[in-house]
């Protein structure tokens, strides 16, 4: 099954280039080359994912992905030539599933489109349908669906994958290099600071659902893990 694809950089070698390689993955390319466009053909279209560059015309990149990220959970990459630390929590701060600086190898970008369609459930392949359950989470890896107390929690693909990751092994705790290795894998540039602010996301979206908060536990100067019994204590 391909996914339907939405590119949005006004770079017209870049956007050509990264057509070529995602239509190779068998997938349908749209491409827009501003940031108005891209609200436009997302709204219209419904994508299955976006690749969106930070540097747009009309409607800066960040400001398009805030916009959409209220609106819709569709999986979204960032494109930036920007590559400090606070660009990147910028970026997650605003809905981003991932981020990728520029120069970048188009082999990459595919990669990390990819892993964001296999953990939206758009990938190409057969997905294991599996169901997981950590006291009052549950998870559904085919479906990518999270409830909480029998509440539906909207969770980024990254988010999701984390918290997958935490609830395959409930009660084991991950360091922050373990998160990103399992999770972030192919991109060995990624800060354990990213992993803090995905996990103070999704902390903040499980613990808005009524009942015990405290599923996602801190392990000072260790890591994380996820609770069979929640502890309103933890932070």
């Amino acid at each position: 099954m391909s996914a339907r694809i939405l590119v949005a950089e006004d770079d017209v070698k870049q956007s050509r280039l990264i057509r070529i390689y995602l239509e190779r993955e068998g997938n349908a390319v749209q491409v827009v080359a501003d940031g108005r466009a891209a609200l436009e053909q997302a709204r219209s279209s419904k994508p299955d994912l976006i690749v969106l560059d930070v540097m747009l015309p009309l409607v800066d990149g960040l400001d398009v992905c805030h916009i959409l990220r209220a609106e819709s959970d569709v999986p979204i990459l960032l494109l930036t030539a920007r590559a400090t630390e606070e660009d990147m929590l910028l970026g997650l701060d605003v809905g981003a599933d991932d981020y990728i600086t520029k120069p970048y190898s188009p082999r990459e970008l595919t990669a990390r489109v990819r892993a964001l369609l296999r953990r939206s459930g758009k990938g190409t392949g057969p997905v294991e349908p599996v169901v997981l359950r950590v006291g009052e989470v549950e998870l559904h890896t085919e479906r990518f669906e999270v409830r909480v107390a029998d509440r539906p929690v909207e969770l980024t693909a990254k988010e999701f994958s984390i918290l997958e990751t935490l609830a395959r092994e409930p009660g084991r705790v991950f360091t922050r290099a373990q998160i990103i290795e399992r999770v972030f894998g192919f991109d060995r540039d990624v800060l354990e600071r990213t992993v803090d602010a995905h996990v103070m996301n999704m902390r903040r979206k499980l613990d808005t659902v009524p009942g015990r908060a405290g599923h996602l536990e801190t392990v000072y100067g260790r890591g994380y893990r996820l609770a069979d019994t929640p502890d309103s204590a933890s932070s």
